[in-house]
């Protein structure tokens, strides 16, 4: 009978901790009591606890893996930010290990604490919510971290952003420049950073220009938003034009203007924060504020190995904002057959 091989949580079981002690012993990122780690060597010895990956750990080698949180897939900015950053780790020789968050930050925390007890070099997250986010120094150790698309609360960890409310400002003064004054602003859930900062892009625009604001969040799937496009066209001051907060959103707005028949530009104009693929397909081709996925998913990668490469643990990180462009086509009223690109 083959005799199965020891685990991480039979070394804590016989240890008497718990399997994150464990592995904070075995990548020495998190101090641990002396007493505490003779325990755990003592019982990694006696069950001959030894996976290649944490042997190459032992040796003091690189385990050549860093890792990628994110909240899900099926956006395609998430899928173009994690594409950059596995171009860019092959360029280093490094493999990624890419998990999602599902927006939950105990799935964020358990994910990242998994990466950790695999030995990865760094790690690179798009945070959850940034009053709910675990991802902390306490956590990571001496782990090269970079947050990227939203900060988390921790200064010591790196983060890389963009223009979020200059790029909503921007587009809701073109929006003003082609007479709009009703303008709503459609958002998932202010309690994301990004679509937070992208409201007081908005919002500002509004105020500078002495209009009323009308922002609607938790619009969460495109019933949703036709009930609140529907509400907005029949009220004393119905609404003209529309900023979608993120492409999700863009994408259900579409859907519902559709379900009622609408025409844009002419019965309502819209622009929505990012681009996409079909963006310059739909009918009429959408204006949108362009965020540079790709340069941002290197920019944090090349970031993260040059802090694995010197093997630093900054009491303060970087914060690095990248600019947005602004990609006028013709759902906003613009009249020209090719985008004009605004940087």
């Amino acid at each position: 009978m083959v005799q199965r091989k020891p685990t991480m949580s039979d070394v804590a079981r016989l240890a008497g901790v718990g399997t994150m002690t464990v592995s904070r012993v075995l990548s020495g990122t998190v101090r641990v009591s002396a007493e505490t780690t003779k325990r755990v060597q003592t019982a990694i010895e006696q069950l001959k606890y030894r996976p290649n990956v944490l042997a190459r750990a032992f040796r003091g080698q690189r385990s050549h893996s860093i890792g990628l949180i994110i909240p899900y897939l099926y956006d395609p900015f998430f899928a173009s930010c994690a594409h950059a950053v596995t171009t860019v780790a092959k360029e280093h020789g490094y493999s990624v290990i890419i998990t999602t968050s599902d927006e939950d930050p105990e799935t964020e925390y358990s994910e990242a604490d998994e990466m950790l007890q695999r030995h990865v070099d760094g790690l690179l997250v798009i945070p959850t919510r940034l009053r709910q986010t675990r991802i902390t120094r306490a956590l990571v150790g001496k782990t090269p971290v970079v947050a990227f698309d939203r900060p988390v609360p921790d200064p010591s960890i790196d983060t890389v952003l963009v223009q979020n409310a200059i790029g909503a400002r921007r587009m809701v003064e073109h929006l003003i420049e082609h007479g709009h004054r009703h303008i709503t602003f459609i958002g998932l859930s202010r309690s994301l950073f990004t679509i937070n900062t992208r409201f007081l892009g908005y919002r500002r625009a509004m105020q500078d220009a002495g209009l009323e604001t009308c922002a609607v969040f938790d619009c969460a799937s495109e019933e949703v938003v036709e009930r609140v496009l529907k509400a907005k066209l029949e009220g004393n001051s119905p609404v003209s034009a529309i900023l979608a907060s993120n492409t999700l959103a863009t994408r259900y707005v579409l859907g519902a203007i559709a379900r009622l028949g609408m025409h844009v530009p002419n019965d309502l104009a819209f622009a929505g924060f990012d681009d996409f693929d079909l963006a310059e397909f739909t009918s009429p081709p959408l204006t949108v504020v362009r965020q540079p996925a790709q340069e941002m998913g290197r920019v944090a990668a090349s970031l993260l190995f040059d802090r694995i490469t010197r093997g630093e643990t900054p009491h303060t990180g970087n914060r690095i904002v990248l600019p947005v462009e602004l990609v006028l086509r013709r759902s906003c009223g613009c009249k020209h057959r090719s985008p004009v690109v605004i940087h």
